[in-house]
């Protein structure tokens, strides 16, 4: 966190404003928010962003650099301003965190402000005026060179492994023993250096260690809460429409990834359908092959993008089939035609950490001992089960080149 000790943010106020810093006095007409002006204000939130990140505080004038402060009942009105502004006005959205302080004004009389911190972005952000980068105190558009570098400087910044970079204000208290354990031996160094060499942890621009995306997804017990997108959505339909109107089941499956793919197969065995046949004893007879079910969740819980803001897997069930929608194109030089043939990865580090995690007793017999074996059997298991089991093979669609949809038929089971 960037001055989170009053008496040093106090001493930054009295400074001034600078690249990492900006003060805004708030104005109120009735309950409502009517100042620091929306527009205007999300040009300077995404121009932090656009930059090396800073700080906003709210309560503090500018020009005078006095406490003015906001009142208490206020809050939570001002803090839905920003979040709104953030989400609304910015493109793609802005994530920060905030933080309520007391600091004394002139008199020595207590004040409460509000400390909005904004993160260096992996993304470029576009605000209502445009694309704006704070330089000094003052917020300037961005040339259309200028805009093209860093373009290109962020694309690649979320190209090169983008799973191993830092997850901003998470540290090591944020990823549980009983989770990371599972990925080193035992060592006499300490617990923070091990993770470290794992890529668990990594540094950032400031020296400090923080969570990457892998940790999170994998060792943290909620990383939707860092990232909003790490989870699946999971529906049951009745009939062949998706249509809330007909929705039997659903549940937002959250959690480290091998929990989720543990609950969605759990939702599946809950909400298939199962007939029996007889040959010439009682067989049962599923909607969909179990072991092709489970590879087709691995494989988009591994493979997906994360990077995609707003974007989750989506696990849809009908009485016909069952659709799988994986965020991200095909990585590398794989087509929906080859896909069965040949094997590329995305996301490395998640990879390699699932063929190291123990698999849970409760998915059943899959018939391995781990989330991952890195021997390319996926799609071919998935295409050559449920084929076998519908007689109908199941078929992948890339959508606008930015979701790959994976349709598995039923079997009848009646």
């Amino acid at each position: 966190m960037m001055f989170n000790r009053p008496e040093q943010l106090l001493r930054e106020i009295r400074l001034g404003e600078d690249s990492p810093l900006m003060l805004k006095t708030v104005r109120f007409r009735g309950e409502r928010v009517i100042g620091p002006e929306q527009d205007r204000l999300a040009n300077e939130l995404a121009s932090m962003a656009n930059a090396k990140g800073g700080v906003l505080v709210l309560g503090v004038d500018d020009e005078t650099r006095e406490i003015i402060g906001i009142p208490l009942e206020r809050l939570d009105a001002v803090e839905r301003y920003v979040c709104e502004i953030c989400d609304d006005s910015i493109t793609p959205p802005v994530s920060f965190h905030s933080f309520r302080m007391e600091l004394p004004d002139s008199m020595g009389a207590s004040k409460i402000v509000l400390k909005i911190e904004i993160q260096r972005s992996l993304f470029v952000h576009e605000s209502s005026g445009g694309y704006f980068l704070r330089r000094g105190s003052s917020v300037r558009k961005m040339s259309p060179e200028v805009l093209a570098r860093l373009f290109q400087q962020r694309s690649q910044d979320r190209l090169i492994r983008f799973e191993e970079q830092s997850v901003p204000w998470s540290g090591i208290d944020n990823l549980r023993t009983e989770l990371w354990s599972r990925y080193i031996t035992r060592s006499n160094e300490r617990p923070d250096v091990v993770l470290f060499k794992r890529s668990l942890l990594v540094e950032e621009e400031n020296g400090n260690l923080a969570a990457s995306v892998a940790g999170i997804l994998l060792c943290c017990e909620h990383p939707e809460r860092f990232l909003p997108n790490a989870f699946i959505e999971a529906v049951r339909y009745r009939g062949t429409r998706q249509d809330s109107n007909y929705q039997m089941d659903a549940k937002k499956i959250c959690g480290p990834l091998d929990r989720q793919i543990r609950d969605t197969m759990i939702f599946l065995r809950k909400n298939q359908t199962v007939g029996a046949i007889k040959q010439p004893h009682r067989v049962e007879k599923p909607q969909f092959s179990e072991r092709a079910v489970f590879e087709a969740v691995v494989n988009a819980v591994a493979h997906r993008d994360y990077s995609i803001h707003g974007s989750k897997i989506r696990f849809f069930m009908f009485n016909d089939r069952l659709e799988i929608y994986s965020p991200g194109a095909l990585p590398s030089t794989l087509t929906v035609d080859n896909i069965y043939l040949r094997q590329s990865t995305r996301n490395e580090l998640v990879t390699s950490l699932l063929s190291e995690t123990p698999m849970a007793e409760s998915i059943g017999d899959i018939g391995r001992s781990s989330y991952i074996e890195k021997r390319g059997d996926g799609v071919p298991i998935i295409l050559d089960e449920s084929e076998r089991l519908s007689k109908k093979k199941p078929t992948y669609e890339l959508i606008d080149d930015a979701e790959l949809l994976l349709t598995i038929y039923s079997a009848k089971t009646t």
